[in-house]
């Protein structure tokens, strides 16, 4: 297995040592670069070095190369299933990617950032512009203690899983607080509806993940994918458990069948109407980072995380995880969009009595002695 802190420490002791050498260089004839060679090499400085390292080394893979194929699978998908070829675009290195469309997502990116950004003249401009920056920053922190294995992970924390659900539960603020903000009627509606939906399912959302931590006993993400490679993976015998957490995390994204918040067809485009050029483009961004963090949970608490044969961790959490993303993108785009009052008597009246059984059942296999 890639030991993420280990190879963060490495990067930053080779770094530091070149400077070192420099300052040390220098040194003889500067004299407040005496003794600054000896603190950058000291143990307290390389191990934060090393955590900013971690940290810079998985918001590039997360938001940046994984970002890239999410995007791509997704919006290929979508052209697949409305039988016709998807992006094609393929930019320069036609030879290499010719047909793919790989890079038409740089090239949205870039045509986005090009654009410019409109703030309504009677929108709350503070609030207007830091609720996607809150949307965008909770959607990447989940990641700090999503494990991708054993030793590839930024924060291995005793509470780790109330962490990511915490992060989790900000993200109806945000929405409710760009609706209010833009000062608009169609925003408005379209974030009242993003905090009730997101609301409404954050209970299932937690209740489902309770069976997990009976059956694990513990809430550290590495915990519970260990435990799993003990027995079985909880997907197994929680199966009720994940197609509601499935359900409720597809709801928490605002994703088909339950995009109430942006039904293009009553409200232009929800809570997002009035954003416009790199901080619409950011939203939609965090959207697909969001439902790789939901897939990703999904493989840490059910389907047994990094474990597998043959191959590294990392490349089975990879596999695993895309395999749900797929299954979500596949959903979405295969069912008609739900009323919102349907939405809701699902998240309350369906989801939390399944949730609920799910808890006893994981209660029963605990005291049954078989976990």
């Amino acid at each position: 297995m890639i030991d993420l802190y280990g190879i963060s420490y490495g990067i930053g002791e080779w770094f530091m040592g070149i400077v070192a050498v420099i300052l040390d260089f220098f040194g003889q004839w500067i004299t407040p670069f005496q003794g600054l060679a000896d603190w950058l090499m000291r143990v307290e400085t390389l191990n934060l070095l090393a955590i900013l390292i971690e940290v810079m080394i998985m918001v590039v893979f997360v938001s940046i190369i994984n970002l890239f194929i999410i995007m791509w699978i997704e919006r290929k998908m979508y052209g697949r299933l409305q039988d016709r070829r998807g992006i094609m675009l393929p930019l320069p290195f036609r030879k290499i990617q010719k047909g793919t469309g790989f890079l038409q997502n740089l090239a949205d990116g870039m045509k986005l950032i090009q654009k410019e950004n409109i703030t309504p003249k009677n929108a709350d401009k503070w609030m207007f512009d830091i609720a996607p920056a809150i949307i965008v920053t909770t959607s990447v922190l989940v990641f700090v203690a999503i494990p991708f294995s054993e030793t590839f992970v930024v924060a291995e924390l005793e509470g780790g899983l109330i962490f990511i659900l915490a992060i989790l539960a900000i993200a109806p603020f945000a929405v409710l607080l760009a609706g209010w903000a833009s000062n608009n009627k169609y925003t408005l509606i379209g974030g009242m509806r993003g905090a009730a939906q997101m609301l409404a399912y954050e209970i299932p959302l937690i209740l489902a993940t309770v069976g997990v931590i009976l059956l694990a006993g513990s809430l550290n993400p590495v915990e519970i994918v260990l435990a799993q490679q003990r027995t079985i993976w909880y997907g197994i015998p929680l199966i009720l458990a994940l197609l509601v957490f499935l359900v409720a995390i597809v709801a928490e994204l605002e994703r088909l069948p339950f995009d109430i918040p942006e039904a293009e067809a009553e409200l232009v485009e929800g809570w997002l109407t009035e954003y416009s050029g790199m901080r619409f483009g950011l939203v939609f961004v965090a959207k697909w980072v969001r439902t790789y963090a939901g897939a990703a949970l999904i493989t840490v608490l059910f389907l047994g995380g990094w474990s597998g044969p043959i191959l590294p961790g990392e490349i089975w959490f990879i596999i695993k995880s895309y395999i749900v993303f797929i299954i979500i993108v596949w959903t979405t785009w295969s069912l008609p969009r739900t009323r919102i009052d349907q939405v809701l008597n699902i998240g309350w009246k369906r989801l939390i009595p399944l949730a609920l059984l799910s808890i006893v059942i994981a209660a029963v296999f605990k005291w049954v002695g078989w976990f």
